[in-house]
């Protein structure tokens, strides 16, 4: 996630009131990010839909004129690693969220440089995204990569992948399909795999605890760069969506 989506807990919890997943933190917003949002939201963006509007999922062979396979991108920052894997994958859909506007505008203007008509963008909170827009079992893949790592204890309870949180996206995916993450951060990992290795529905590729070496499909972001430099490890942790006890 964008460090700009870095601000929020996430919680879904009957009966409580939720909490978004983030304060929407704009920063600079450059001319040419907004001629993006003016000029190719129309081909690339989707709008949130409220479900008392429309109470159904999204139809996303209409919205991308195809039935193909589907990857969700969590959080997607400036858009590097989503332009990377679209660029290189044109047989798959790929559909990214993110709620800090000059890194979605950023995004725009580079699918429209590499004509990447395969790619749609929300510029929404990612739970009511799945929530609301999104069917069960639609998805072949959900990423996130770098999610804010709440690095102080007191505010671990802040971050985004948490029991509830994994059911969601275990009730997106479809059979078959997988949810990959990355953090710099060894502790979130380590919060990762308690939550993830005992989520009902997904099972790590790795063996319990277990992560990959960096797949070819994610090029190292700004973000990894960074936490490289202050002597951080990087874990990528890919869980496989099975059914049963399979």
């Amino acid at each position: 996630m964008s460090e700009a989506g870095r601000d929020k807990p996430f919680t879904v919890e009957p009966g409580r009131r939720r909490v978004r997943s983030f304060v929407l933190r704009q920063g600079r917003f450059s001319e040419a990010q907004q001629r993006a949002f003016e000029q190719l939201w129309p081909r690339f963006g989707l709008d949130h839909r409220s479900p008392a509007v429309q109470p159904v999922p999204r139809d996303l062979d209409a919205a991308f004129g195809r039935r193909a396979p589907r990857v969700l991108e969590i959080g997607f920052g400036n858009g590097e690693a989503l332009r990377h894997a679209a660029s290189h994958d044109p047989d798959r859909d790929y559909i990214g969220i993110e709620v800090h506007a000059p890194g979605v505008g950023r995004l725009l203007n580079a699918l429209a440089e590499d004509g990447s008509d395969h790619v749609r963008v929300y510029h929404h909170d990612a739970v009511e995204v799945l929530e609301h827009e999104i069917a069960d079992a639609s998805l072949d893949e959900i990423r996130i990569y770098f999610p804010d790592p709440w690095h102080k204890k007191r505010h671990n309870k802040r971050r985004l992948v948490q029991p509830a949180f994994a059911d969601l996206l275990v009730r997106k995916l479809a059979a078959g399909g997988r949810l990959h993450l990355a953090t710099d951060w060894q502790d979130y990992a380590e919060q990762m795999w308690d939550v993830l290795d005992a989520t009902a529905g997904l099972r790590n590729s790795a063996g319990p605890r277990g992560h990959v070496p960096r797949p070819p499909w994610r090029p190292q972001t700004h973000f990894e760069t960074r936490g490289q430099r202050l002597g951080h490890g990087v874990w990528d942790l890919l869980y496989d969506r099975v059914i049963g006890d399979s």
